[in-house]
């Protein structure tokens, strides 16, 4: 069973991330250390006690519809009007509207717990944070006045209605299109699929944030506006009113997350409602609903990349207490009778150690991500603009490293089971369903990679990459000066993954300068990767330096720079090397 490691949190949030420092030189609002350990401490139980039990019987049960109207697996329900009695969804939410105004980083650590026992649960406050976010920063006054406190509270829920049959990855090609009512509405018509959470019984109301096109739109993106469309409409009082012509139109049968419901929405068919077409109301300005909801969909980013943490810790947690409790054959040294525990033979200690390896360097690079982004809200404008530059480097790494990281984990997790992992009653192989869909959703992992050598790169003329990796070589430097020997060989294979990825970018950089996109594009995942594993590998030397609890961190953490950063060179010329090859055998593909 999966039990919160409130201590690693922690120790990530203040030693790693920069919070601790941050509250150090008063940054830090009105959080103190004592005060973050108190929230994660019983955020931590929330999630072992009431969440984590019910994920293997909802995993089972899954999410059923009958007439539009879902149902959520039994005890799903409960555990939510639980969850916002104790305010949870209020953490980072606008004090104006009755949240908490705690910082990202704190809410993302939550987040992790949450979702480490749940993902389907988890994802329904994820995107309610994402809608309070969008609309505090573009809705009108009477919107924000009508929505938000219901939304900050959890009373009500918030989704993001994007994707169409046609339209994916390539927002440009929807077709749902908005009607100016004269009123000051508009009726919206069109289908949505793959809608987290678009209908569900957990709430009263459901408020959805939908792209749609205007009559006299530009084609493209450029054409693309934002309406809010609540599933029932809201009386002038703040009490619920008639129902809305929206409706759920069949749930998707998923390899993963299944008591989550993941909907076909269809506004304006004419089956509930009054009036021909859902009613919605414009949010931000009229064909830039993509800004409006890129502000959404960024921080939707971060969160599902503690996704993978978040699975990846899970896994984990569960296949070190089946690899002390399983016995099979006499490890190397074991003294005691009969079989030993295979957590001692060496290869299953290797698949162990690079699991748990992995998830602290994720977990690293998320909160320093959600750091990044509460130190863009504080300060003069330059530490603004560097901030927002930093967690805009961050994202795209925070996002597909870590859920690639949790995909490969929760396999390992299984391996570790051996044949009782390939069965679903042993519980292993939940997690590695789980973590599939988070390399997709919120942008797939390629897009992830092709945003960050095209548009992050290049922030103020490549300012902000080159500010960063000075950063993690000062990481080192005080490795090198510590002269620790705790870290083994951990600084030279460092030193030599720095060197790899300050090649990669410099190259990466000369070519997007002579316009060779087909040689970028086709570097853009491995550099991705080179980048999260190196900077992973330094921010747990940084936390092991920086650990004054007795926790051996330094033995993990030289584990995977001795193990895992030797990649690095293969990465690199990946880079450098792969285009050429790629297009001549990619041709071969093409029907």
């Amino acid at each position: 069973m999966y039990r919160a490691p409130v201590d690693e949190i922690t120790h990530a949030l203040k030693a790693v991330s920069g919070l601790g420092e941050a509250i150090d030189d008063g940054k830090g609002g009105n959080l103190s250390v004592d005060l973050i350990d108190a929230i994660l401490e019983e955020a931590g139980k929330f999630a072992t006690d009431r969440i984590a039990p019910l994920h293997l019987p909802s995993d089972r049960q899954g999410s059923r519809l009958d007439d539009g109207q879902v149902t959520t697996p039994e005890g799903w329900k409960r555990a939510y009007l639980d969850w916002i009695e104790g305010g949870w969804n209020a953490l980072p939410g606008p004090e104006d509207h009755g949240g908490q105004g705690l910082p990202m980083s704190m809410a993302m650590a939550a987040m992790e717990m949450w979702n480490s026992g749940s993902i389907a649960f988890a994802l329904c406050p994820m995107l309610t944070m994402g809608a309070i976010e969008a609309l505090e920063k573009h809705a009108t006054d009477e919107l924000r006045a009508t929505y938000l406190e219901k939304l900050v509270s959890g009373e009500w829920t918030g989704t993001m209605n994007l994707t169409e049959p046609q339209a994916g990855s390539d927002l440009g090609a929807l077709k749902t299109r908005a009607e100016p009512a004269g009123d000051g509405t508009y009726r919206i018509f069109g289908q949505k699929i793959y809608i987290t959470y678009g209908e569900h019984d957990m709430t009263d109301n459901i408020v959805h944030l939908v792209l749609a096109r205007l009559p006299d739109a530009p084609a493209g993106t450029r054409g693309i506006s934002l309406f809010l469309v609540p599933k029932f409409l809201v009386n002038e009082d703040g009490s619920i009113g008639a129902r809305n012509d929206v409706f759920c139109n069949g749930l998707e049968h998923k390899l993963g997350i299944h008591a989550s419901p993941t909907c076909t929405m269809i506004f304006g068919d004419g089956k509930h409602g009054d009036t021909a077409g859902a009613i919605g109301w414009l949010v931000g300005e009229e064909n830039r609903g993509l800004n409006c909801m890129f502000t959404m969909m960024n921080n939707a980013r971060l969160a599902v990349g503690i996704q993978g943490v978040a699975v990846a810790e899970a896994a984990t947690q569960k296949a070190v207490a089946y690899a002390n409790e399983r016995t099979q054959g006499r490890a190397p040294g074991w003294d005691g009778d009969g079989m030993s525990p295979i957590v001692h033979h060496p290869d299953v200690q290797r698949n162990l150690l690079t699991m748990k390896t992995l998830t602290g360097a994720a977990r690293a690079i998320c909160y320093a991500c959600a750091h990044a982004i509460d130190m863009s809200r504080v300060g003069t404008d330059e530490e603004k603009r560097f901030w927002n530059e930093r967690a805009g480097l961050l994202t795209p790494i925070a996002k597909a490293f870590s859920t690639d990281i949790g995909s490969e984990v929760a396999s390992l997790g299984v391996q570790v089971h051996g044949g009782m992992g390939y069965i679903e009653e042993a519980g292993a192989a939940v997690f590695m369903r789980d973590a599939r869909i988070t390399q997709i959703y919120e942008g797939t992992n390629g897009i992830q990679a092709i945003d960050l050598v095209q548009r992050k790169l290049p922030l103020s003329d490549g300012a902000c990459v080159a500010a960063y990796l000075d950063e993690l070589d000062g990481v080192l430097e005080t490795l090198r000066a510590s002269n620790d020997t705790r870290f083994g060989e951990a600084g030279r294979y460092l030193e030599a993954a720095m060197a790899d990825l300050r090649a990669a970018t410099d190259w990466m950089m000369a070519k997007m300068a002579d316009g060779e996109k087909q040689a970028v594009l086709a570097a853009a995942t491995p550099y991705q990767h080179l980048f999260g594993l190196t900077a992973g590998g330094i921010y747990l030397v940084k936390g092991a330096l920086g650990s004054a609890n007795g926790v051996d961190r330094a033995s993990p953490a030289r584990f995977y720079a001795e193990n895992l950063v030797g990649q690095s060179g293969a990465l690199r010329d990946r880079v450098e090397q792969g285009a050429a090859s790629l297009a001549a055998a990619g041709q071969a593909l093409v029907a």
